[in-house]
């Protein structure tokens, strides 16, 4: 039976021990995560998974390429040329190309509207486009193969009819950022390939082939482009460091601030999303590829991520593009 003696209460000493000893056990747990080691032995049993680069201030502490092309080799990185083309955009209106994100696409390439466009697309603006929120009918999904197998690729997404109001809900669409790149390549006079170079490749000493264009010569605005993983890493630190990379400025900061400004949320990943960059409750800065493409940036942290995967596979956000976020926000975000 129980005894009715009181029990010793515990000393001063006893009590600050044993309460010592309750809040540093999670603490052994969180000390292990925070190994380049926890994310190899991660990444082992993630099969689609191609290569992983994390760098934490200037030094890289993980480059793992278990699969695929390795680390120096291009890549296609899929819809994160979306992000690229949002980045573009920043340098088109810092250049003086476009004037200000509330611009039309009437004001500044009634060139590419075609007689028949669906009213109202001379209104869209450029915010409109870089958010996704142009409020023309997809091209992505059941439509994608109709658009790009049609003869004007920027016209098709121009007659697309209006779903929702221009500015309003998120609607993914890689030819509402295609026909943003025709905007660019008329404003600028250069194609989105010379941009991307100029802009991107020459500052960060990285390089951009050719990729895809459309029957007009448009290069893709918002897929395929490819470039190699330790790129991917570069473009990745751009962002957390505020546009600059070593004493350069190479995007203008406000625009870094504005396109990590939540501006509408995405239906499908719940992620918010700025000017063509998805972005976490964690505080992650996200350009994603199908297949499991990823550059990311965590300016608070320190850290900046490419992961490169195979591209001809799904990575939907209930499934791999959920084990990604797992691992960002896991073992990756544990190694700041």
């Amino acid at each position: 039976m129980p005894s009715d003696r009181p029990q010793p209460m515990l000393t001063r000493r006893a009590f600050a021990a044993t309460l010592l000893g309750a809040v540093t056990v999670p603490f052994v747990g969180r000390a292990f995560a925070q190994t380049p080691f926890d994310i190899r032995s991660r990444i082992a049993n993630m099969p689609q998974l191609h290569a992983i680069m994390v760098q934490r201030g200037d030094e890289i502490i993980v480059a793992e390429a278990p699969r695929g092309p390795g680390l120096d080799r291009v890549a296609n990185i899929k819809s994160c040329s979306k992000s690229i083309i949002g980045l573009l955009t920043g340098s088109a209106i810092a250049q003086g190309a476009i004037p200000s994100v509330d611009a039309t696409i009437g004001e500044i390439a009634p060139s590419i509207i075609p007689a028949d466009a669906t009213p109202g697309v001379e209104d869209i603006t450029i915010e409109d486009l870089v958010t996704l929120r142009a409020g023309l009918e997809g091209t992505s999904g059941r439509n994608y193969g109709a658009w790009v197998n049609s003869d004007n690729w920027v016209s098709f997404a121009l007659r697309r009819p209006m779903v929702a109001t221009p500015g309003g809900r998120m609607i993914y669409s890689t030819g509402t950022t295609h026909i943003l790149g025709a905007v660019l390549t008329v404003a600028t006079g250069k194609s989105l390939l010379e941009q991307a170079r100029a802009v991107l490749g020459q500052p960060l000493g990285i390089e951009i082939p050719a990729w895809t264009r459309d029957p007009q010569g448009y290069y893709f605005g918002g897929n395929e482009m490819a470039v190699t993983p330790r790129a991917m890493l570069r473009i990745g630190a751009l962002m957390r460091d505020q546009g600059r990379f070593d004493t350069n400025q190479i995007i203008p900061a406000d625009w870094i601030d504005q396109s990590t400004e939540p501006r509408t949320r995405s239906p499908y990943s719940g992620l918010d999303y700025g000017y063509g960059w998805f972005l976490s409750k964690s505080g992650f800065i996200i350009a994603r590829g199908y297949g499991g493409q990823i550059i990311a940036a965590h300016p608070e942290k320190d850290l900046a991520v490419a992961i490169t995967s195979d591209p001809t596979s799904p990575a939907r956000s209930g499934g791999y593009f959920g084990d990604l976020m797992d691992l960002l926000e896991g073992p990756v975000l544990s190694l700041a």
